[in-house]
């Protein structure tokens, strides 16, 4: 009888507790539609936000692009709570107080979780978002592309593409920061 009772509670504890599902973020794949080569990267500047991820995890952003032969002022940061996700965060604030209002009409039953998952897709891709440019360099740390994806997720960041990183940018970056990008003889 006992035995029978314990195979009853282990039955009974399977079928009524529910197992973690998993949790992915969405990521949304090109289309493969052909684009003119004119059209590809044509980006609203003041919606613009590159950001470059160099060595012992810090990141280097600037906002636009080049405009009338003068470059954009780059900064520095880390992944600290103050760092990148605050900069993200203020840089997107029409966007997240749209979701914060969408999460409260939510919460209070006024819409469907389909409504909802549609309306948040529809904020976060609007043309208030901020489009942010990632642009990993050679001597980064795959566990920061990973950070800053986690960060575009966290800060509600719709539109964001991994670009390789270009000559303009390093010589951009070096001349605020000239080792940047420079492997240190250390981790050699």
């Amino acid at each position: 009888p006992m035995v029978d009772l314990g195979f009853l509670l282990i039955t009974f504890f399977m079928l009524a507790t529910s197992m973690a599902k998993p949790q992915t973020m969405e990521i949304m794949m090109p289309s493969k539609e052909k684009v003119k080569d004119d059209q590809q990267n044509q980006v609203k500047s003041s919606r613009a936000m590159t950001i470059l991820l160099g060595k012992d995890n810090k990141i280097y952003y600037y906002f636009g692009t080049t405009e009338k032969g003068v470059d954009p002022k780059v900064e520095q940061t880390t992944f600290d709570p103050d760092g990148i996700r605050k900069i993200l965060l203020d840089r997107n604030k029409e966007v997240n107080k749209a979701i914060d209002s969408l999460k409260q009409v939510k919460a209070e039953k006024k819409i469907t979780a389909e409504e909802y998952k549609a309306k948040f897709s529809e904020i976060k891709g609007s043309k208030k978002s901020v489009v942010v440019l990632i642009k990993p360099s050679d001597v980064s740390k795959y566990d920061n592309l990973v950070g800053i994806l986690d960060e575009m997720n966290i800060t509600n960041i719709g539109t964001y593409a991994i670009v390789p990183i270009t000559g303009y940018d390093t010589d951009l970056v070096g001349k605020t920061f000239p080792d940047a990008f420079t492997e240190s003889t250390q981790t050699k």
